[in-house]
């Protein structure tokens, strides 16, 4: 963990890494992902009830802890060394902000105290079928239905999109671009006409989703915020996401790294253990120091999310990082473990899926690189502060 994370924090990760060796271990994860939910539940329950993980960033004032995106960020990192099989990230990492920062103090009333409870469980539908990051693509149309709204449209990635029963959706009124005329609406998962069919996907311990809205009908409470006028708020929640997700990818990397220097330690080639050849010794050099790289961009990140005018350049500084992080260790690993790298038996596969598929979500590395570009003058376009 970051040297500057104080004894609590620290402890926090510490409690968090336990509570992970007993009940996320690789066997329970591979019966997790090939149950009929494809997530565990069980899991889900003791992090919600027993250690009260799901109220870390939430106030006090609706049963949270009250902590802040600090600890939340070790939470991801811990969960992300374990690929841990339940919709932690979608809920915590996307959903919260989205309520926290768009919700109003009664629909926050509403959610949050069952989202720390564990009784909610969130999904959020805002990416069409090219897998465009937002705001290029919004796949769901909002228009006004008498004294309501209706949606119509198909969200693409959703991510654990099966499991929730809360769906927040990024819409977009007809006529409008860029991002202008985007609303976010928060609404149960079984509301008519809404339907969730689960994906095969890359990523076995967290698979995508495919949620339709055939003209689905909501009543005006479901907004969160101003119709159309949502642009801060899932800025907000894409930068925080992307913090959290870059927590995980952070998890991942250090983890394969781990294994990968035990098992360097006892294979033995030509009568030596490997760990004593020079390519695998310059192959973990490489990973640990794409691995502390990503961990000063993770927590310097982390740090900058409540500055407004530097939270994306951040956010996008910690994405690209971790995610090159990620998919460099994990592929770094399955060529270290050799020949047993390659098999379904070995969980090197595993982590390489998972580093695949999160390099795709919320835009991916070259994403992150194009928003630096534009926040930082390098290249002009509407965030340019040159």
């Amino acid at each position: 963990m970051d040297m500057l994370l104080n004894d609590d924090q620290l402890a926090i990760a510490a409690s968090a890494r336990a509570f992970l060796d007993e009940h996320g271990s690789p066997s329970r994860l591979r019966s997790a992902i090939e149950s009929a939910e494809g997530w565990d539940q069980d899991q889900w329950r003791a992090i919600a009830q027993d250690m009260g993980w799901l109220g870390v960033a939430a106030p006090a004032r609706f049963g949270g802890s009250d902590l802040g995106l600090i600890e939340l960020a070790i939470l991801h990192e811990e969960t992300g060394r374990t690929l841990t099989a339940a919709p932690l990230f979608p809920t915590l990492g996307l959903a919260l902000p989205a309520l926290m920062t768009a919700g109003c103090e009664a629909r926050q009333a509403e959610f949050l105290p069952r989202l720390i409870d564990g009784e909610v469980r969130a999904a959020v539908c805002m990416t069409g079928a090219a897998g465009a990051a937002l705001p290029t693509e919004v796949p769901v149309r909002i228009t006004t239905d008498g004294d309501g709204w209706r949606l119509d449209g198909t969200a693409e990635f959703v991510l654990m999109g099966h499991a929730a029963n809360l769906l927040i959706v990024v819409a977009r009124t007809d006529g409008t671009t860029g991002w202008d005329g985007l609303s976010l609406l928060a609404m149960s998962a079984d509301t008519r006409g809404v339907a969730i069919e689960r994906l095969t996907s890359l990523d076995p311990t967290r698979p995508f989703s495919r949620v339709r809205f055939d003209q689905v009908r909501v009543n005006a409470d479901s907004l969160l915020g101003a119709p159309g006028k949502a642009e801060k708020a899932i800025r907000r929640m894409l930068a925080v996401g992307t913090v959290m997700l870059a927590a995980e990818q952070l998890g991942g990397a250090e983890r394969t790294l781990e294994m990968s220097t035990e098992y360097a330690k006892q294979r033995v080639q030509f009568g030596r253990v490997i760990g004593s050849f020079q390519a695998i010794k310059h192959k973990l050099a490489d990973m640990m120091l794409a691995v502390e790289s990503a961990r000063s961009a993770l927590y310097y990140a982390v740090r900058r999310l409540d500055i407004p005018d530097e939270m994306e350049e951040a956010a996008a500084t910690a994405g690209a990082c971790c995610s090159e992080a990620f998919l460099q260790c994990a592929g770094d690993a399955i060529q270290i473990h050799g020949g047993i790298g390659f098999t379904w038996e070995h969980d090197a596969h595993l982590y390489f899926k998972r580093a695949r598929a999160d390099a795709a979500l919320l835009g991916g590395p070259a994403h992150h690189y194009a928003a630096i570009a534009r926040l930082t003058g390098l290249e002009p376009g509407e965030d340019s502060r040159a």
